[in-house]
């Protein structure tokens, strides 16, 4: 069974004594399901066989197709005259006859992608090039002003919808909105409108009038347009109808007290257009060139006026204030420095697993949070029979302050470059650094909590058990464990390496479907469950119930700068150190140190709220090439 396409269907000219049609097989114009084929794409090989429904066992006659324009594929099929009496010919004399009373108005072609590509939101194909085998006539009932939508709808609810290189494997598609099929067949009518001008423009030109063909084609296409433009009428009029009979949301309107003091004068900001974080680094950009000068930053910083004036505006504040550590000066320049900062962690947060894992449990610093470790006890009670008194049990947690820093050290020519390339640098070692430092810590389950200094991480101490390799049977021995815990299911979270979730995005049965479809290198879904994925979780497959998981975080971080400083330029360094540290001046070298330090904590709400599998490597599993080559002859497909 070959692939199905379909044009808006118009027969051109039916000669009775000749036993002919002319017409259109195929246009550009997306389809229902969303697919298009490219008319110049189109190949074929004159005459091709003009079958009935598509079955080869019932051939009618013969098509000759002319040169596809950017408009479509013109044809013209021919009927043949059968003398001797049989199947053949009643075949075709029904054929005939149901052309001629209507009763046959559709077309489609029978045909096999050489080359496609899915359209962006993935529920369509492009075909740029096919070649056309068969030309059918298709069943539906008799209305000149029939879409190709309507052919295909009719057709595929006998023989049903299939994949492109897969036998009878059924095609999810989404039902387009009425929103969407105004959008196109305004689109069709534009194309056809746009050919009427053409053929005018061009007799106009001329001097001439339309000849015959002209006259023909300019009212066929005249006539579509008057059917396009009804059939609109009737969509937007069904538009309006949804829209009235649609149910608001209704959201209770917050209390709002009448203002007993005169209005507050509005709070003008300025938003950047540029990446993230950017302000900020160029902040401390303007701080390390100007040495410390706030007066001299914030004349250096207007170079960036065009794009991030608020980077001057809050060294000009820092001037205005005097300075920073005075507390009867700091107000004005607070509010904006905390705006950079805020700029700077919203980068932060999207690139480590905490910021990426929904519906962790936030909490406040050096706050007691009570947790329940266990319900009270019930049971069945007779009648006037004493009820059971039971109790439940609590434990408190209490997240201190715990602190992540680091130090990155550049070069003054570096630092004192303006362009946005240098500023680059910087923002994005920070992002890479603190990122990938705070998700080792937060899963490693060697990770052990080091009182005063550091948490453990939410594996360490946690079930655990070891992997089979199989992502569903792995999957459902942590769901078991989870569940023996009593823990909810719902919102629970997987964390793998990015190398597992490739294996599993990759996964293809015997015909080549994906196995995983909600699967990406960055994580996405398992079977209904959030996957996130980092190349720090090595070979372990970590499931968290984020409810379950607390965590505290101050929200911002602090950069301070430094070039006198001498430094152990050590990734472990000795504290205190001893006299064989040898230390590097920053002044000596021409080196910049930018210290940055961020506060944040996580601890387990209950032990059984984190479980993890060990010495996990998913491989790819994918069939034979020879399985998967796509849309063929051989490979059959109902386009929807």
């Amino acid at each position: 069974m070959l692939a199905r396409g379909y044009g808006f269907l118009r027969v051109k000219a039916v000669d009775a004594e000749q036993r002919t049609i002319r017409g259109i097989a195929s246009t550009p114009a997306p389809d229902r399901a969303g697919d298009i084929i490219e008319p110049l794409g189109i190949t074929y090989k004159n005459p091709v066989p003009l079958l009935l429904y598509h079955d080869t066992k019932k051939p009618i006659g013969q098509v000759t197709f002319q040169p596809p324009t950017r408009d479509g594929l013109l044809f013209e099929a021919s009927l043949p005259l059968v003398a001797e009496a049989g199947s053949v010919r009643d075949r075709i004399e029904e054929a005939w006859t149901s052309i001629k009373t209507g009763l046959l108005a559709g077309l489609s072609i029978g045909f096999r992608g050489l080359e496609w590509a899915f359209l962006n939101d993935g529920d369509g194909i492009r075909f740029t090039k096919s070649e056309v085998l068969e030309l059918s006539l298709v069943a539906i009932p008799a209305n000149p002003q029939a879409t190709i939508q309507q052919i295909k709808m009719l057709d595929v609810a006998a023989s049903g919808p299939h994949l492109p290189g897969v036998s009878g494997l059924p095609r999810r598609r989404r039902t387009m909105t009425t929103a969407e099929q105004i959008k196109s067949f305004d689109e069709t009518r534009t194309t056809k409108a746009n050919a009427m001008a053409a053929l005018m423009t061009a007799a106009g030109e001329k001097g001439e009038t339309l000849s015959a063909a002209q006259t023909e084609e300019y009212d066929g296409l005249a006539a579509e347009v008057k059917a396009l433009d009804a059939h609109l009428l009737r969509l937007r009029d069904l538009e309006k109808t949804q829209a009235l009979s649609a149910q608001p949301v209704l959201v209770p309107a917050p209390f709002v007290p009448k203002p007993v003091a005169a209005p507050a004068v509005p709070v003008i900001t300025v938003k950047a257009n540029v990446p993230a974080g950017v302000p900020f680094v160029r902040y401390v950009c303007a701080r390390i060139h100007c040495k410390g000068s706030y007066a001299d930053a914030a004349q250096f910083a207007e170079r960036w006026n065009d794009s991030t004036p608020e980077v001057a505006l809050a060294l000009k504040a820092a001037v205005a204030a005097g300075t920073a550590t005075d507390p009867a000066w700091a107000g004005p320049l607070v509010p904006l420095a905390n705006t950079l900062a805020q700029d700077f962690i919203a980068l932060l947060r999207p690139n480590t697993i905490i910021g990426r894992i929904p519906n962790l449990r936030q909490v406040p610093f050096n706050t007691r949070v009570p947790v329940q470790t266990a319900g009270g006890l019930y049971g069945w009670v007779g009648e006037a029979k004493p009820k059971p008194a039971t109790s439940l049990a609590f434990s408190a947690v209490t997240l201190t302050w715990a602190k992540a820093a680091g130090i990155v050290v550049i070069t003054k020519e570096l630092a004192r470059l303006s362009n946005p390339s240098a500023e680059m640098v910087v923002r994005n070692d920070m992002i890479a650094g603190i990122g990938q430092f705070l998700d080792q810590q937060f899963i490693d389950p060697t990770v052990a909590a080091v009182a005063n200094v550091h948490p453990a991480s939410i594996t360490n101490g946690a079930a655990n058990a070891a992997s089979v390799n199989d992502p569903l049977k792995d999957l459902n021995t942590l769901l078991g464990m989870m569940a023996g815990a009593n823990v909810p299911l719902r919102g629970l979270t997987l964390i793998m390496s990015e190398t597992n979730a490739v294996a599993l995005g990759l996964a293809r049965s015997s015909l080549g479907v994906p196995l995983f479809p909600g699967m990406t290198p960055t994580g996405g879904t398992l079977q209904g469950f959030n996957v996130v994925a980092s190349q720090v979780a090595g070979n372990n497959v970590i499931m968290v119930q984020p409810d379950l998981v607390l965590f505290a975080d101050d929200g911002g971080v602090s950069i301070d700068v430094s070039e006198e400083a001498s430094l152990q330029m050590d990734t472990a360094p000795m504290s205190p150190p001893d006299a064989t540290v040898v230390m590097q001046s920053l002044w000596q070298l021409n080196l910049v140190g930018l210290r940055a330090e961020r506060f944040i904590n996580w601890v387990r709400g209950i032990t059984a709220a984190v479980m993890y599998l060990t010495a996990a490597n998913y491989t790819v599993t994918t069939p034979a090439l020879a399985e998967y080559a796509g849309p063929t002859a051989g490979a059959a497909h109902n386009k929807k």
